[in-house]
């Protein structure tokens, strides 16, 4: 008689974050409208704020389980818009 198979175990989820990772950054404001394009096109991997809209900058969220993909993310969209990253004024001194 034949042994039954094992289901494998499912891995165990990352405990969730208790925060959000945060970036600034700077595009031209003309072009804030193709980056909510783009981001949404990726099933929303970070949330943003329009933190000065006069100067095109952007206060993203993502998770910080999502880094990876969130940084691939900004890296495939440098062809299109042309970013600035901006130190977070909450941690530089």
């Amino acid at each position: 008689m034949a042994r039954k198979k094992r289901k494998p175990r499912p891995r165990p989820l990352p405990a969730p974050p208790r925060f959000s990772s945060r970036i600034y950054v700077q595009i031209a404001p003309a072009d804030i409208a193709i980056f909510r394009f783009l981001l949404e096109a990726m099933d929303n991997l970070s949330m943003f704020t329009v933190a000065d809209r006069f100067k095109g900058v952007l206060m993203l969220r993502y998770s910080p389980h999502q880094e990876r993909e969130f940084n691939e993310f900004m890296d495939s969209i440098k062809d299109e818009i042309d970013i600035t990253f901006i130190p977070n004024p909450s941690t530089t001194a």
